[in-house]
């Protein structure tokens, strides 16, 4: 968890770089903010779930961002890594990331009733200016709050490390506005709102270091996302058998690309409807043995449509006009036993099940659905209050999306080398569904251990240590098959052309049974006058079937941050360093 004090001292621009202090957590998208996604232990796409206060972020496209929010609205950011959450959902092969935006306590004092936030900043490597506006305010009798904020960016250019420059111009709008009533004791109801938009040019793929040019042209690209979601808590005072939470919501994501130079006009949308109800009893089995049960379940309905005026029909290639519905129901209890079998300490178990279903549909294909069952598994001692030792064990079922399944259209094209001089004539590799595409599955062992100690070096000072090793096995990985004719590069056999008769096709398939293991460090020092934070990720995987490496490694990662403390705390003096190693995870030496 990284809470509001971390994310205020790293004085963030963008979401991505709150990730340096999660080990195993990374983004392979480049400097541009509009190609942010996000990869969790080797795994990225639809294997990583995106949360905003509990509202599920369905927007997945190839080349554009995922994280539609501004860090300065920000109090929290939760990154589950690996399966091993039941009550988060189906999907979350890699991981969760779960957002949680400010409330009114976050601002005020106790006593205050009412502030004003006024916050400004700039930046050099891409001469980013950026102005924040928050109020908030609260009854005197705590009836209600409410908090309204915004926050604009303007930036241009990105300055590299290799003293190029990268072309970008972005600009971008934040707001959340949030509104909490408490009509009796134990009860809360809460709205909010929260939107994001974002205009930008860059090339169609921002990602890495791309320059608009051929297959890739520069666009206009104008990004509008809007959360709202109804929030309902009940905890009445005296129960330890309710603490019941509502939540329903809608989130809809557009993005609108306008072919500069073309009169070309591409967009893609993704609105997501849900509902989640879950509820917490706490109660002791014989013996004294302490349990807290969660349990509840989960729908929503995933919507995508995408246009393209430069087709036929209007439709874009890879965005299949598409519905899906998923359907979740979990358990997880938290069985706490002190002096286990006369041992010092306290054993804890946290059993968990889901189970999850899905049904795709797209207009003049066939349907698909399936549903799985997935158990988890948590066993962890503390022999006291400073050392722990922690297993884990889960299963974890990811739906293909309905990109994977319907995607069609063109892909790219690639220059005729059979067309006669003049003009260049183009051929085109176009996507194919894949109705039978089967769900991706995975088995996953984690093991560590960690300790806090207190008084370590002087009276006051604390150290956190924390070490885990994983291992996960995921069969029937969907990867996108990519076939070209050798005729398309010259060569006289066989005939490039476009689409099935010539095999210059694009269709997501199961292709890999991979094995992913990995191990993550990280460390924390809290003194009166210094601070230190570390951590270190490893990750390796392979094709169990090949012995091939697999896409969504990373090269070997540390981190530290580390400073001295001045006037008492008030202001501290630091440096982070980011840390790679050489990256020969890859079975192309290019």
């Amino acid at each position: 968890m990284v809470d509001q004090d971390a994310i205020d001292d790293l004085n963030l621009s963008s979401v991505t770089d709150i990730f340096e202090l999660t080990p195993g957590a990374q983004f392979n998208s480049g400097p541009r903010r509009t190609g942010d996604t996000p990869s969790v232990r080797g795994i990225s796409g639809a294997g990583v779930l995106v949360y905003f206060d509990g509202a599920r972020q369905s927007f997945l496209s190839g080349h554009d961002g995922r994280f539609f929010v501004d860090p300065t609205l920000l109090k929290s950011v939760e990154v589950v890594r690996g399966p091993t959450s039941a009550l988060y959902g189906s999907g979350a092969l890699g991981g969760v990331v779960a957002f949680r935006t400010i409330d009114a306590n976050d601002v005020l004092e106790e006593g205050e009733t009412a502030a004003i936030n006024l916050a400004s900043g700039y930046q050099s490597v891409n001469e980013e200016w950026r102005a924040t506006a928050t109020g908030v305010w609260r009854a005197p009798d705590d009836f209600v709050d409410v908090v309204a904020s915004i926050t604009r960016r303007d930036s241009g250019d990105i300055a590299l490390g290799s003293g190029d420059d990268l072309p970008a111009d972005d600009e971008l709008l934040s707001s959340l506005l949030k509104a909490t009533v408490r009509p009796a004791e134990g009860l809360a109801v809460s709205a909010a709102w929260q939107r994001f938009s974002g205009d930008s040019v860059d090339p169609n793929n921002p990602q890495g270091v791309n320059l608009a040019g051929a297959g890739n042209d520069l666009v206009n690209r104008e990004i509008a996302s809007d959360t709202v979601q109804g929030r309902v808590e009940y905890r009445p005072a005296g129960s330890d058998l309710i603490d019941l939470s509502l939540v329903a919501f809608t989130s809809r994501t557009a993005v609108d690309e306008d072919v500069l130079d073309t009169t070309r006009f591409v967009t893609r949308e993704v609105e997501t409807v849900g509902v989640v109800l879950d509820n917490v009893s706490r109660f002791k089995l014989p013996g004294g043995v302490r349990t807290i049960l969660t349990y509840g379940g989960e729908y929503y309905e995933d919507e995508q449509t995408g246009t393209d005026n430069a087709t036929l029909d209007g439709t874009r290639g890879g965005v299949p006009d598409a519905t899906t519905r998923f359907t979740g129901l979990f358990a997880q209890a938290e069985i706490v036993a002190e002096r286990p079998f006369g041992a010092p300490g306290e054993l804890s178990l946290i059993p968990a099940v889901r189970w999850d279903r899905f049904e795709s549909e797209a207009v003049g294909e066939a349907d698909t659905d399936d549903d799985r069952l997935s158990p988890k598994v948590g066993l962890s001692y503390k022999p006291n209050e400073t050392f722990i030792l922690f297993g884990n064990y889960a299963e974890a079922f990811r739906a293909p999306s309905f990109n994977e399944i319907y995607a069609d259209g063109v892909h790219f094209q690639l220059p005729d080398p059979a067309s006669p001089p003049g003009p260049p004539q183009f051929v085109s590799n176009l996507f194919v569904p894949n109705p039978e595409l089967e769900p991706e599955t995975s088995r996953t062992w984690e093991g560590g251990a960690g300790f806090d100690l207190d008084g370590v070096f002087e009276e006051g000072d604390a150290l956190t240590v924390k070490g885990s090793y994983y291992r996960s096995d995921v069969d029937d990985l969907i990867g996108l098959d990519v076939d070209i004719p050798a005729g398309c590069f010259g060569a006289p056999f066989p005939p490039c052309g476009t689409g099935q008769p010539f095999g210059n096709v694009s269709r997501n398939v199961n292709v890999e049974n991979a094995r992913i293991e990995g191990i993550e460090l990280e460390a924390f020092y809290d003194a009166r006058f210094v601070y230190v934070r570390a951590n270190f990720a490893h990750i390796d995987g392979e094709n169990r079937d090949t012995g091939e490496a697999i896409e969504g490694l990373f090269a070997d990662t540390g981190f530290i941050d580390a400073g001295v403390k001045l006037f008492g705390g008030a202001t501290r003096l630091g440096a982070r360093f980011s840390l790679a190693a050489d990256f020969e995870a890859a079975d192309d030496p290019n």
